[in-house]
């Protein structure tokens, strides 16, 4: 596997760490964005060139007049400008790109010896000029504001011969804007939903329809899907990637032990058949749940906007609830519009939900302030136990969401905020081929430092070319080789990473937020949207008293360019 993060330091006392030296990638992030958004783009050859007369015509002295002309004159008109009127008067037309909104165009102009006149209009109400003379090859780029297809054009105006050359054609933003979707069940194998009746067996897969299905539109690009692991009688891992016509990554999206139902949420592209692939990475058979919670397509709607992670619920302290655990199957609302920096018109939220203390088994469920309680479950627990999942929950109107408790006894939630989704967000989703871009149990990944040491902290830094433009990355995180409890805490650092052979940075203020919870001997990952800040550099804390061992996938970024 390709690392593509650049390990800055482990901190051996908060605020102390030795540098690292830099991971030797051959394909960095900044080669997977330039992969993963180069569009397939247009290109409108020559012959393609629709030339026009002007409305004027040239008169003596430089003067033009007005040209009524009947169809048989302007047909003698144009055989006579093919003929004479600078007949080579032609434009190649090609856009691509390298970023989610971006386009790279290209113009190869073929003209006479004339002054020329360019206007590229691209499609969103925006033009740029320029002037050439003769044949002219022509390369400027744009940006557009929100995801969707743009219908370009380069027209090239010769006026000494009153003739126009236009050519181009429609380009797709690489990058996709979010919906939300009313938590929906779309894979159930315990009731047949979604996939014949029955477990999945060990290294066997489950495909799920996902374009078309439970109102899901034909053509996403990407799909929010939280997935459950459930009965359980061995160890082993879920992986979830597009399916036919593309490998299966050698990443994981869950991992699972003997007994023990695990969710995590799940951000992944949609294969061109419209459905998406579950791989039982273990050796026994489970069953597998799918719920999906929202969809990205290149189309208008919601970029996201990352936060530094900000508790917005906390029932231990009565922040955003009343103080006292949330009964066993109750509900409490609470508001994420208009506060903590969060404005009022989003309509999803990013975020990481953990129940704590539980008296008993069950599951928990977000989903907007308003509407029945979904059939759909975010998290499930066991009594005593601590966990947390990353969930992506549509807002109601008033900007509120709601926590159901489905078990029958009481437990405390505690909610953190890391994104929001908004019409007036610019961060379009880019998903990549999932890649490992850290695991402290293998140097290979061009981390020096050992195991992921209690109370202390790892930074990664990103490339400048990654770091240009993106709003935050899509990982995965999985904390394993637990010898006890404790959680990781991810935040963007507030510092830049050190120059070669300096010390490496201060690691920042301590987060309070969780984004995952560990007990004594557990596999625990869990999806992680988290902003590099700054300066391109995120920490990941080990709360733990205890040493453990900290894995990095990669999935995709938010890029606003």
């Amino acid at each position: 596997m390709t690392a593509a993060f650049v390990a800055a330091g482990l901190g051996i006392i908060p605020g102390i760490a030795r540098a690292a030296d830099p991971v030797p990638a051959a394909a960095g992030v900044a080669e997977a964005i330039a992969k993963a958004s180069t569009s397939e783009g247009f290109h409108s050859p020559a012959d393609r060139t629709v030339r026009t007369t002007l409305p004027t015509a040239a008169a003596a002295g430089g003067k033009t007049m007005a040209n009524a002309k009947t169809a048989a004159a302007a047909a003698t008109e144009q055989a006579a400008l093919d003929a004479g009127a600078n007949p080579a008067l032609a434009v190649d037309v090609s856009g691509t790109s390298y970023t989610a909104h971006g386009i790279e165009l290209t113009a190869l102009i073929t003209s006479a010896d004339f002054a020329l006149d360019i206007v590229i209009d691209w499609g969103d109400g925006k033009t740029d000029t320029a002037t050439a003379r003769g044949s002219y090859e022509l390369h400027q780029s744009h940006t557009y504001d929100k995801s969707g297809e743009y219908q370009v054009q380069v027209k090239v105006t010769d006026t000494a011969n009153a003739v126009q050359a236009a050519n181009g054609g429609a380009f797709l933003t690489p990058g996709a804007d979010f919906t939300p979707h009313t938590p929906t069940r779309l894979l159930d194998t315990r009731n047949g939903t979604g996939a014949a009746l029955g477990k999945v067996p060990g290294q066997g897969s489950a495909r799920v329809k996902v374009a078309g299905n439970a109102s899901v539109p034909a053509g996403v690009t990407a799909v929010a899907l939280n997935v459950t692991v459930t009965e359980t009688v061995d160890s082993g891992h879920v992986t979830v990637w597009p399916g036919a016509g593309h490998e299966r990554p050698n990443t994981s999206n869950l991992n699972y032990t003997a007994g023990r139902s695990v969710p995590n949420m799940v951000i992944v592209p949609v294969g061109e058949d419209g459905y998406v692939e579950l791989f039982n990475g273990g050796w026994q058979p489970v069953d597998l749940i799918a719920d999906v919670t929202g969809y990205f397509t290149r189309a208008s709607a919601n970029g996201y906007t990352s936060m530094t992670p900000a508790r917005f619920v906390d029932t231990r302290e009565g922040v955003g609830a009343a103080r006292g655990k949330l009964a066993a199957r109750s509900a409490f609302t609470t508001r994420i519009g208009g506060l903590q920096g969060v404005p009022q018109n989003i309509k999803a939220v990013a975020l990481n939900v953990t129940v704590t203390e539980p008296e008993g088994p069950g599951h928990m469920t977000a989903f907007s302030g308003t509407g029945p309680v979904p059939t759909a479950s975010n998290l499930n627990f066991v009594p005593g136990q601590t966990v947390a999942n990353a969930v992506i929950v549509p807002v109601a109107a008033d900007g509120t969401i709601k926590i159901f408790n489905g078990a029958w006894s009481p437990t405390h939630v505690v909610v953190d905020v890391v994104g929001y989704y908004s019409p007036d967000s610019k961060a379009a989703f880019l998903p990549f081929t999932p890649f490992r871009t850290l695991d402290t149990r293998q140097e290979a990944y061009g981390w020096p430092g050992g195991r992921f040491r209690a109370r202390e902290y790892i930074t990664q830094g990103f490339t400048p070319e990654a770091a240009t433009g993106v709003e935050a990355y899509v990982l995965n995180a999985t904390v394993t080789e637990t010898r006890g409890t404790g959680f990781l805490s991810v935040a963007p650092s507030p510092y830049a990473l050190p120059a070669a052979g300096e010390p490496a940075a201060p690691a920042g203020p301590r987060p309070v937020s969780s984004t995952l919870n560990w007990t004594t001997g557990d596999t625990v990952p869990n999806l992680v949207q988290a902003s590099d800040g700054d300066h391109g550099v995120i920490t990941f804390w080990n709360q733990g008293h205890e040493d453990a061992d900290l894995v990095l996938d990669v999935f995709g970024v938010y890029q606003t360019k």
